[in-house]
């Protein structure tokens, strides 16, 4: 039976991607990195400071990782601020409150910081509908590594296999089945170029898995 459900955030709860587009190279201009949109593409899921990492080992360069995400970070910071465009995915808010109306447990599982997690948690007002709040940036291991996904199972109080992830990246529908959890691949528009093979179920509209659909997978 279905008990929790694992959501990502960005490309999943709101369109945030396009906004961390902007910001990632925004930062590779400051640094003059020359990154195609493949090598882009295939960040995606990852946190800021894995990222930041390959790109140091990539472009062999002298300097720390950490430099790079204050960059990213001071980049987004402006880009949300002023975007008041940026709103939450089509059915996004619709299919939460329809998870929590029927006493799934919620737990968000994002590679964001923490300080992002809270701004946009703050700006929909989504705190009251989720348990826990987890960030890969405060994880040992960044997706494809299941640890975010095993630490949210945890979270959630139920056992792996009476919880789902919806995830919209390569990176993290690996981590989910390498957590052992059932797992929706969402091909959002924002995500471009992601591979959802390895996806249980795939979905371009979050209103196809509403409760009383998707709880018929876990019976």
């Amino acid at each position: 039976m279905l008990k929790a459900v694992i959501f990502d955030m960005d490309g999943v709860i709101v369109n945030s991607e396009p906004l961390h587009h902007k910001a990632y190279f925004k930062m590779f201009e400051e640094f003059n990195l020359d990154v195609s949109n493949s090598l882009y593409e295939s960040f995606t899921g990852k946190s800021t400071l894995a990222i930041c990492k390959e790109l140091c080992e990539i472009f062999d360069l002298n300097i720390k990782p950490e430099n790079l995400v204050l960059s990213k970070r001071k980049h987004f910071k402006k880009i949300f601020d002023k975007d008041i465009a940026f709103q939450m995915i089509n059915g996004a808010l619709d299919l939460i409150q329809n998870y929590f109306n029927n006493n799934l447990t919620l737990v968000l599982a994002s590679s964001a910081s923490m300080t992002n997690i809270n701004r946009i948690f703050k700006k929909f007002d989504l705190d009251k509908y989720f348990k826990a709040k987890i960030s890969g940036a405060d994880l040992k291991e960044s997706k494809p590594n299941p640890e975010i996904f095993i630490r949210a199972a945890n979270h959630s109080g139920f056992n792996k296999n009476e919880c789902l992830v919806i995830e919209d990246s390569t990176n993290g529908v690996i981590a989910a089945k390498s957590a052992g959890i059932y797992c929706v691949g969402f091909n959002s528009t924002n995500s471009k170029n992601q591979n959802y093979d390895l996806a249980d179920l795939v979905i371009s509209d979050l209103n196809k898995i509403s409760f009383n659909y998707i709880s018929k997978k876990f019976n």
